[in-house]
């Protein structure tokens, strides 16, 4: 028989516990994946301990024999069963789950590492889709001045204790209709590292339309990671993303954003697309970014307002389901023949992952990270930016709002009832707080298409990386 467990991976600390564990077993072209939820190992099954599983927690041995003799050898059975128990007894399947005790235990205080500065709220596009009311979000159209920028660059040295790292990512908008405020806000936050024993890492999001040298120039030397927005195909890109005349951009910014690809040695950057209902088939779109020559690839689902045309529904999910898969398999076979690429939710690190604050609460919108506006507001995110009852402080007076800041801090997977039960509650760390809000009016309601959408992406990226490490 072959061994039950061909590899194991490592995510989480293991220390004894009592509560019964939690596993998750698919199969995905012939191959047979077991996850073990609370301590993070994968192994990898053959038919019969595959089936055995089915049985183990709910039969003795004996009757699971009696099941499964009319298919498989006696002894092979029982070696199988007695492989799994001894899975079992290292702690590698069936683990107890340490965090939900630990949690209440684990004190935090909360620290700021991070902004969103609305650079601009105002966009030289009209995306169909845009959660921003095209770039305004649901006000006036305005910029953020140097001065405010400067505020939110002493609010985040006073908010971030002693952490040195801290990250500035621009936003908008477009940030580049703004671009002489985002040169001084970072020449500011430089001059202010050695003095505050901070050290600033910056990124911006741009359309690209307005993209010139100039700013290449300026971002590659000053700006560690740029995200470059465009959705795929032209028909798809020009469906969803156009001027404010009506014109699609698909082939003013494609040179433009290759450049950049080149410039930064295909790295430190990503193409960043999102699919709706229009393109149900974005494993092309994927694909086609791929084939253009982009190394760094993003292209994730919208999230948008129910019958708005072109929001996903529950009978979508088959089709995506089936488009994950389809990448998936290209994914491996691209890799394995030399012509690699990086599919971000595809890219997901088996052998140490993310903090245990990270796999339990998430990005850590709303306490380690808040969003700024024009004016200096704060917000949890930016996706809450304008919802008055989220409002946070304003950098202008250096002030946060605490109750809010608790609110974030608390939630996590285990303040979710769907999360508790999840298997893929340590992977998507309980889901996006203002999708929740969008569609349940409350934070610690996972958005459920969110959801079906991230089991799958996971089910492929552990299935990629078993490919890849049996090579």
């Amino acid at each position: 028989m072959k061994q039950v467990s061909l590899f194991t991976f490592l995510m989480f600390f293991k220390e004894k516990g009592v509560k019964i564990g939690m596993i998750h077993k698919f199969s995905m072209f012939g191959t047979n994946l077991v996850i073990d939820v609370n301590s993070g190992a994968i192994h990898l099954f053959d038919n019969l301990s595959y089936e055995i599983l089915d049985h183990y927690k709910n039969c003795d041995k004996e009757t699971i024999v009696d099941r499964l003799t009319s298919k498989y050898d006696r002894n092979k059975i029982v070696e199988a069963i007695e492989e799994i128990a001894s899975l079992e007894k290292e702690g590698l399947l069936y683990s107890a789950d340490e965090y939900q005790d630990y949690l209440p235990l684990w004190e935090r205080k909360p620290v700021v590492k991070a902004l969103c500065l609305h650079i601009s709220h105002d966009c030289n596009l009209r995306c169909k889709y845009c959660f921003a009311g095209t770039g305004n979000f649901g006000g006036h159209r305005t910029h953020m001045s140097p001065e405010v920028g400067k505020k939110a660059i002493e609010f985040l040295i006073q908010q971030s204790g002693n952490r040195r790292n801290l990250e500035i990512d621009f936003f908008g908008g477009e940030p580049l209709l703004n671009f002489e405020a985002v040169k001084e806000i970072i020449e500011y936050a430089r001059s202010r590292e050695q003095e505050s024993n901070k050290k600033f890492k910056f990124t911006l999001t741009t359309n690209a339309l307005l993209l010139n040298e100039d700013h290449k120039k300026y971002i590659n030397e000053n700006i560690q990671n740029i995200v470059l927005s465009i959705d795929g195909r032209k028909e798809t890109n020009d469906r969803m993303r156009f001027r404010v005349d009506g014109r699609g951009i698909y082939e003013d910014i494609l040179p433009k954003i290759l450049e950049v690809a080149e410039s930064r040695n295909q790295d430190n950057y990503y193409v960043r697309g999102t699919f709706t209902r229009e393109n149900l088939d974005f494993s092309e779109d994927v694909l086609h970014l791929a084939d253009l020559g982009f190394k760094q690839v993003s292209v994730e689902p919208v999230v948008a307002a129910k019958d708005s045309g072109y929001d996903l529904r529950e009978e979508d999910l088959p089709k995506l389901y089936d488009e994950y898969e389809r990448l998936a398999k290209e994914y491996v076979s691209r890799i394995q023949n030399g012509n690699w690429f990086n599919f971000f939710h595809f890219m997901i690190d088996l052998s140490q992952g993310p903090c245990v604050a990270k796999r339990l609460g998430g990005c850590g919108s709303g306490h380690e990270y808040v969003a700024v506006t024009p004016e200096g507001d704060i917000y949890p995110c930016h996706q809450f930016v304008g919802m008055e009852e989220f409002k946070m402080g304003s950098v202008m007076e250096g002030e946060l709002n605490t109750k809010v800041q608790s609110t974030f801090k608390n939630s996590n997977v285990y303040t979710k009832e769907e999360c508790k039960q999840c298997w893929a509650k340590f992977y998507c760390s309980g889901g996006c707080a203002a999708n929740a809000f969008q569609f349940n009016q409350d934070i610690n309601i996972p958005y459920r298409i969110g959801c079906e959408l991230e089991k799958k992406r996971v089910e492929c990226a552990i299935w990629a990386k078993a490919q890849l490490a049996e090579e």
